[in-house]
């Protein structure tokens, strides 16, 4: 397949590890919201704070990793269709994606204020990043609500997201290629 067909290299493993990192970041956020306040009981303070210090240092990677992506964007457009999208399917493909990079920014922005409104410190691995925020427990609940929210509107938009690329893989009309690695 030409590489006019397809995104750079770069660009197809900065999808899929962000991919990888987002369901991560669901799977542990699911765990948050389904144990709720009793997560220490459940879990242990150890295997807790691990989780929640994983969450937040993937969650900074994963603001990291969008601002490189949208970076890359800029300096590299999308490369053009092999067959021609349909108008219904630039508007719900460009739709989707529009709100998948505004959420994938908008999550980790505002997990790492409400993190810090809570007087929790933002950590990312063994460094601990500034807070930008005073402590405001309403606050940090608020946004808290907020963080959930979004990420649910993530999950749903994923599985569409998913079952458009299964429908192209199975029409083999040449999408998939587009952001497959090999």
């Amino acid at each position: 397949m030409a590489s006019a067909y397809r995104y750079t290299f770069l660009q197809r493993l900065l999808h899929w590890i962000i991919a990888l990192v987002v369901f991560g970041l669901l799977a542990i956020g699911f765990v948050f919201w389904r144990l709720g306040d009793g997560i220490v009981d459940t879990l242990g303070k150890e295997t807790t704070g691990q989780l929640f210090m994983y969450h937040k240092s993937f969650g900074v990677l994963l603001l990291i990793l969008m601002v490189l992506r949208l970076v890359l964007r800029r300096l590299s457009p999308p490369p053009a269709y092999e067959k021609p999208l349909t108008g219904l399917e630039k508007v719900i493909s460009g739709g989707t994606l529009l709100l998948l990079y505004i959420l994938l920014i908008g999550l980790p922005i505002g997990g790492w204020l409400a993190t810090a409104a809570g007087g929790h410190p933002v950590q990312f691995f063994d460094w601990t990043l500034p807070g930008f925020v005073g402590e405001n427990k309403a606050l940090s609940e608020q946004l808290f609500t907020y963080h959930g929210y979004a990420a649910l509107a993530v999950a749903a938009l994923l599985v569409l997201h998913i079952a458009a690329g299964i429908k192209h893989w199975k029409l083999k009309d040449g999408i998939m290629r587009r952001i497959s690695l090999p």
